[in-house]
This record gives structure tokens, C-alpha cells and sequence, in this order.
């Protein structure tokens, strides 16, 4: 069994922040996404997550500048070879979002204890102090500690 020590620390992805990184390609992102892929961080996501993702791409904002079919194709494989999927957690309500749209986001951070939730959103980033005393970090990929 491996111990705690030695396990990739946790970390929830905001769709906006995994689209950085699957469609985008933006260099904030990359630290994380090469700290997921060598398996120094661990992306969790729900089932929620992963359709909201899905949904995003075939937004007419997205469709101008991609590919919807290559688009729902590369964000399915991340999510399939880089991500971990857990069930829906409970709400919770130490941390209440104002748009209960990104709530999700940080009941799995909270409910899975990650430590970090990267965010760009607004809404999101306004809970950071808040969150902070629970022991959960939310920024900008760019802004948080990478793992390892």
C-alpha cells in the first residue's frame, strides 16, 4: 500500500483552466498538466464535470476558433488517460459559490480534501481567503504551487 506521503497531491481543474489546457495549449497551464501527466499531481473530476467540459466545446465562441468534433475528441481522451473520475460528492456548505454553476468544483476539492482547485473564474476566486482556512488553495494554475 502506499502511503500518504508518497501519493500525487489532488487537484480539481475548472473547465475554463482544462480547456486552457487541452485546447489552448497555454503556457500557464503547462506546469500543471506536466505535473498531472508525470503523475506528481492527481486531476480529480465528476461525471458533471466532464459534461459541462463537453458542452463548453460547442460553444459558438469555441466553434470559431475549433474543431467541435477534434475538440469533444481531445477533451474526452484527457479526461479518459490524465484524469480520475469520483462520484459525485454532497454538498456541502462551508463554501457556497455565488453561481451554483462552479459549485461542483469545489464540493469534490472539498469532499476529496484536494488541496488545490484551479480556477479562473471569478466567482471561484473571490472564495480563495475562505477557502484557504479550510485547507483548500484556488487560484490561476499560475499562481499556485506545482507539485513536485
Amino acid at each position: 500500500m502506499t502511503s500518504p506521503l508518497l501519493r500525487p497531491a489532488l487537484c480539481v481543474l475548472d473547465t475554463q483552466v482544462l480547456l486552457d489546457w487541452v485546447l489552448f495549449d497555454d503556457p500557464r497551464i503547462r506546469p500543471w498538466a506536466q505535473a498531472i501527466q508525470s503523475q506528481k499531481a492527481r486531476w480529480i473530476y465528476t461525471a458533471a464535470m466532464q459534461a459541462e467540459a463537453l458542452r463548453v466545446v460547442h460553444y459558438p465562441a469555441l466553434v470559431k476558433r475549433h474543431d467541435p468534433a477534434l475538440s469533444t475528441q481531445n477533451v474526452i481522451a484527457c479526461f479518459a488517460r490524465w484524469g480520475q473520475r469520483c462520484a459525485t460528492p454532497p454538498a456541502q456548505r462551508r463554501l457556497v459559490c455565488t453561481d451554483p454553476d462552479d459549485q461542483m468544483f469545489l464540493d469534490l476539492a472539498l469532499a476529496q480534501h484536494a488541496p488545490s482547485l484551479l480556477s479562473r473564474d471569478r466567482a471561484v476566486l473571490q472564495l480563495a481567503r475562505q477557502a484557504s482556512a479550510l485547507g483548500l488553495h484556488i487560484s490561476p494554475p499560475e499562481d499556485a504551487p506545482t507539485p513536485g
